[in-house]
Parts: C-alpha cells; structure tokens; sequence
C-alpha cells in the first residue's frame, strides 16, 4: 500500500484514461456505489443489491473477532494437526492465498485446500493426513456444491465415530437456510459459521470464508482488518485519481474497451499466490455479454517484442523483497511501450489493503464495460451439462465419450491478434506439472504472440470457466484429460470421483462447443508430466 500506481506508456493518455476519470467523477461513481446503487450496472437490481455486503463487511467482521479467536484456540487445544478445506471458487481461493502468502503458524494446523474431485488428488490429501486429527471445514455458499458434498461424504467415512455421525471433526461454512447448515446441525458438526448472504462467493475472503481458515492458521486478523480499512477509506474518495480502487477499476475497464483486456499480473515471488485468487474475481466478475477482461496469471515472462497491444501489466510489488530483476523487466517493457501499473506492498500484511482494493476495482471496472460484476450466468451451463452427464451415467452405467479433435500441428495458426490459449489440465498440478505446461506456454507465446492461460480441473469451473463461455470468443481451448491409475468410490453416490471429474470435463466441453468456443483435446494414458510432456510436444 506504498507509492500511488503510476501507468506509463509511451502514447502519453493510453486509452483516454484522464476522460475516462472525469466521467466518473462526473457520474458520481464512487458515491453510487457506496450508496448501492445498482443502476449504476443495470436498470434491475437482481444479483446486484444483494451482493454489496463486501462493502462493510469488516464493520461485521470486527464484531465477531472474539469468537474467531475463541474458535482457533479452541481448534489448538484438540490437537488437530492438518485443517482441511473442502471448497471450490470463491469458497476456498481466497483461503488459499492466505495460506501460500502467510501460511499457517508452527504450533497451528497445516492448512491444506481440497478443491479437486480427481481421485488421485483426494487420495493424496487422505494420505497426507491422520483423519482422527484432522479438521475438515465443509464450504460452500449455496451449500448445495457438488464437490464439497461429495468430499465430506468421503472423509466422513474416513473419521471414526462411535456415534456414526460426522462430529467434531467438522466445520461448515455457507449461508444461513442452506441445505448445508442442515446437513451440519443433522450431523452435529463442531461448529457452524454462516456468512452474511448478502456477499458473493468471490468477494467473500474478509468474511468467514477467508477469516475461519485465518484463524486457524493463526493468522493476525486484526492486522489483516486494519489494513483492507485504510484501503477502504481511501476507496471512499470522490475523485477517481485519488481513490486507489477507482482508479486501478477505471484502468482496467477503459484498456479493455480499447483492446488491452489481457490483465497480465506479475507479482514479487512470495506473494505470487495472490493472482490465484485475483483470477477468479476478475474473469467471473467481467467475463460475460460477449465481453470481459482476461486474467493472464503465472506466465513465463519473455522479451518486449512478443508481447501484443492487448496487454496491461499490472505488477503487484512487495516491499524489501529480492525485486530487482522484475523491476528492470518492468521497465523494460514501459520503455517497449507496454502501458503497465506498479501496486507496492508493504509488508504481506497488505494482503488485506489489496483485497479490498481488487474488489473495489472489479466493481468500477463492471461499470465502465457495462455489465453486472456480480453475477455468473454461463457457469451454470457446465453445472448443467455435468449433471446431465452424471444423470445418464446412472441410467446406463456408461459415461459417454469425450469426443474432442486432437490439435493439429500449428493449430493456432489462425490465432489473430488479441486472441489466447487457455489450457484447461484435468490432471494433479504438480510443480513437474506446471513446470510443463509453462515450457508449452513460452513456446506457443513466443510462437503466436498470444497470451496464454492455465486452470486445472475441475477448479477452473468455479473461476475463469464464466470468462470462457461468456466472454468475447478469442479463446483457443486445449481441454487435457488422462485415464485414473486407480478411482476412489464416493459413499452413498452411484458414481466414483474418476467419473465425477470425467463428467466435468466433459460437460464443459460441451458447454464450450455451445457457445461457440474453438475447442481441441488431449487425452493422456497417464497422468503424470512425462505423459503430458510427450503430448504437449506434439502440438505446433
């Protein structure tokens, strides 16, 4: 929360930022939105007025401060060793940026984020941990979520109990009347923790999505607090130069009028969990009505020249930490003439200040392309088509194929300007597996001069898969499946986590080729990266 942002270019006013500025200072933007007003979207307020609970949520917050410590003291005193999140999108990525950015303290449980069906990954986490001691937060704002439902059927099985309920060992997490609290007062979960409902999944980490795990891991809220509330106050200026969100949403949504809409984040390397969560804000919040912004996390990084004009860097810079490289590569690129904005933090504790200064952006952004930053109508196509999928499996015990066209040797060579690959891997991420598919995004980056993307499966459901569907059609998508060494039946269901996560992949495929996505395969024998290396290799 250091120096104010600066966006340089060599074009002087890219994009007519400064009239973009003053429409919204004319249009009162700031005032409107902390007045709730949700004409400043659209004409109708569904799924807007009921989604602005952000905006105060430390106010809640800061009152429930004692039973947040009360409840990771207590956690400490049974002895848990690991925490375990069951949760997919907004549940649980704001969790895991507090976890890889300040991570859990010695003598708290090791916090460990579940959000995969792939049986391979569960049976990883079921190996990792001592079920006995082991405290799993069932999350979900709907409380209907199919993944974390499934998980806790699984691990429930998994915890001895001599009354054969679920017990101490769980926690849930969601909105008060959801099936979800059902199931835990049903079951006697340790405790039950429900939201606010009036906060929308992905602006939920300052509520007790992101703040139970916080305090579990022994994480200084407070600080956390007092920092997102300096940012909040100065997001309450008028003037759009002045207020940090203001400004950053204004630059964002106006470069992506103007064809920047690739949002590539860099960040200082121990702050590089950050863009995990980011991502799923931005590209659910603006990905939709033919338009949006495209977040471009974890990208090599390579010289000027193959970088595009639909590029904005935004460099999210820590303080005090090893910086001097990317800061020349920084400047390497603003000489290029790559319009890029320097974020500074303090300390990691500024993880607060930018929380709510990305939500405060995401939603000046949502104005400026004018769509509604709050809803999510094309993720509710893949639910669908999954489910579909999931229903005749049950009738004839058959999943059906993935039929999806090998990508041909120079595939993206039809690829114009402003479009990107997204890889989209069903498979255990892995560091031999990013390592990977990074290697196969610098060659195609350096190739195409696109941008490119990674989400792993079925994660990406819950994040960037709104983006993909509902966004403008500049995405090229290489959909990566593999055969299960070995699948994990889930307790109660007629289906086994390899099919659950086969489905999904399949009901996205089709969800894509519904709207009109260009879309190719691939489909591993194994799943492990030399399998992927050899697939990847064959593809121009």
């Amino acid at each position: 929360m250091g120096k104010k942002e600066m966006l340089v270019s060599s074009g002087g006013d890219p994009a007519g930022l400064e009239a973009a500025l003053r429409e919204l200072e004319d249009s009162n933007t700031t005032g409107r939105i902390w007045g709730k007003d949700h004409t400043l979207w659209k004409p109708e307020p569904v799924e807007i007025a009921e989604r602005l609970g952000w905006l105060n949520v430390t106010d809640w917050l800061e009152e429930r401060l004692p039973q947040l410590y009360a409840f990771g003291a207590e956690v400490r005193r049974a002895g848990f060793k690991h925490a375990v999140i069951l949760g997919m999108g907004g549940s649980s990525l704001g969790a895991e940026t507090l976890r890889r950015v300040i991570g859990s303290r010695r003598d708290h449980p090791k916090m460990i984020v579940l959000d995969s069906t792939l049986p391979a990954v569960v049976r990883g986490v079921a190996e990792t941990i001592d079920p006995k001691k082991t405290l799993f937060l069932v999350s979900s704002k709907s409380g209907t979520t199919t993944e974390p439902l499934c998980l806790f059927q699984y691990f429930q099985k998994l915890v001895p109990s001599a009354s054969g309920s679920a017990g101490d060992n769980f926690v849930a997490i969601t909105d008060p009347g959801t099936p979800l609290a059902a199931l835990a007062e049903a079951q006697k979960f340790r405790r039950t923790f429900l939201n606010p409902a009036d906060i929308g999944g992905r602006y939920s980490v300052l509520s007790y999505f992101g703040m139970v795990p916080a305090a579990i891991m022994g994480i200084d809220i407070p600080r956390l607090i007092e920092r997102a509330n300096m940012m909040r106050q100065q997001c309450r200026q008028d003037s759009p130069r002045r207020n940090p969100g203001s400004y950053l949403g204004t630059v964002m949504g106006t470069m992506a009028l103007k064809g920047r809409d690739k949002l590539t984040i860099v960040t200082s390397p121990p702050v590089s969990g950050f863009g995990l969560w980011v991502e799923q804000l931005i590209a659910e919040s603006t990905g939709k009505e033919g338009r949006g912004i495209v977040p471009v996390v974890g990208e090599p990084r390579l010289e000027p020249q193959y970088y595009g004009d639909d590029r904005l860097f935004i460099y999210i810079r820590l303080k005090d930490s090893a910086n001097a490289e990317t800061d020349d590569w920084i400047k390497r690129l603003k000489d290029s003439g790559q319009p890029a904005v320097t974020l500074e933090m303090s300390d990691i504790y500024d993880l607060g200040a930018e929380f709510f200064r990305w939500e405060f952006a995401t939603a000046v952004a949502g104005a400026v392309l004018g769509i509604n930053p709050f809803d999510q109508p094309n993720v509710q196509s893949a639910k669908k088509a999954t489910e579909d999928t999931l229903q005749n499996y049950q009738r004839t015990g058959e999943l059906a194929s993935l039929k999806v066209d090998k990508p041909q040797d120079n595939f993206l060579s039809s690829a114009g300007a402003g479009d990107y690959l997204a890889v989209l891997a069903y498979l255990p991420q892995s560091e031999e597996t990013d390592r990977v598919i990074a290697g196969f995004r610098r060659r195609v980056a350096r190739k195409y001069r696109i941008a490119t993307t990674i989400g792993y499966g079925p994660r990406y459901l819950h994040s960037t898969g709104q983006l993909h569907k509902g966004g403008a059609n500049k995405g090229h998508f290489i959909l990566v499946t593999a055969s299960h060494r070995s699948d994990l039946a889930i307790p109660d269901r007629s289906y086994t986590f390899g099919v659950l996560a086969d489905a999904q992949a399949l009901g996205d495929a089709q969800a894509l080729r519904s709207s009109g996505r260009r879309l190719s395969g691939l489909h591993l024998s194994r799943d492990d990266a030399a399998a992927l290396t050899k697939a990847l290799n064959e593809v121009g």
